[in-house]
């Protein structure tokens, strides 16, 4: 049990920078929504069919509706909002420092929501993080183009706290359901909101291609699959802030990835950004970094 708690969190780290290097292969063949909400009802068949085999613990139905809320804010409204951002011109590296934010919101809602006390030392850590993703992503900040208006800005903010959100939320309410049948209706809400954004922001376009293909599966399976499932687990087993903080390690996992598939840069200002950002994190998950709950 000890060795599946330290292979779990570098085993989701891993998994989730590839969803980035997944969506860079989908993007050109498919409208955002409307590849989301594709991948979304193909999770939700699989693990409908999951659930039946396994004969998986139902869940009551305030359960099953919160699991579904936590769904539209985790899958829904963050992955869409990335996406829409990313398609219609902010740049890359402006959205991942976005999305960087997203450990500080987490850990700021989780002492106002659920109940953390969160020390200095987690603090501190967070902070330091978020250093180290910005060096990371310094190299691409000078990609700003016309695409940085206020619609990309606050999509791109908006995704970040619904992520936050759907965290903290998943930990209040929905952490000791069962997990297959939990993100069953997680998926279920995610799918609610990718397909109404797909009706009133798009036109459905989906060219199947052999990378859409391979996007597609390699998404359902060790995105939607694999990775939501271990960070179920995170949750569960965590305090929501110090699992917030492998988030960090994201980008520099996903700039490793680029650097190996697609021959991009990696320059020694983003090796010694990817250190100081591990060591974030090791500040942020240290034992001593204690998350208390008020009695």
């Amino acid at each position: 049990m000890a060795d599946a708690a330290k292979v779990i969190p570098v085993l989701f780290v891993l998994l989730w920078a590839t969803g980035f290097i997944g969506a860079r292969y989908a993007m050109p063949w498919a409208e955002p929504f409307t590849f989301l909400w594709v991948r979304f009802a193909l999770s939700f068949a699989l693990l409908l069919l999951l659930v039946l085999v396994m004969k998986a613990r139902k869940l009551a139905p305030r359960t099953a509706f919160h699991a579904g809320i936590a769904g539209m804010l985790m899958h829904g409204v963050y992955l869409g909002g990335v996406f829409w951002a990313i398609r219609n011109g902010l740049p890359a590296g402006l959205a991942g420092l976005i999305i960087g934010l997203q450990p500080l919101l987490t850990a700021a809602m989780a002492g106002a929501f659920a109940g953390e006390s969160v020390d200095r030392r987690l603090w501190l850590g967070l902070g330091v993080g978020l250093v180290g993703v910005a060096i990371v992503l310094s190299p691409k900040l000078g990609e700003a183009t016309g695409g940085v208006t206020p619609a990309t800005i606050g999509a791109g903010l908006f995704a970040v706290i619904a992520m936050s959100a759907g965290t903290v939320w998943q930990k209040r309410f929905v952490a000791n359901a069962d997990l297959v049948t939990a993100t069953l209706y997680q998926y279920l809400g995610g799918w609610l909101i990718a397909f109404t954004a797909s009706l009133l922001l798009e036109n459905q376009q989906f060219v199947l291609t052999g990378e859409l293909v391979f996007a597609m599966a390699w998404l359902v399976l060790v995105l939607s699959l694999g990775a939501i499932f271990l960070l179920m687990v995170l949750i569960r087993n965590g305090a929501v802030a110090r699992v917030a903080s492998l988030f960090y390690l994201v980008p520099a996992v996903t700039a490793v990835m680029a650097w190996a598939l697609f021959g991009e840069t990696l320059t020694p200002l983003q090796i010694a950004g990817m250190a100081v950002t591990t060591l974030g994190v090791a500040l942020a998950t240290g034992q001593s970094a204690t998350v208390r709950r008020p009695r």
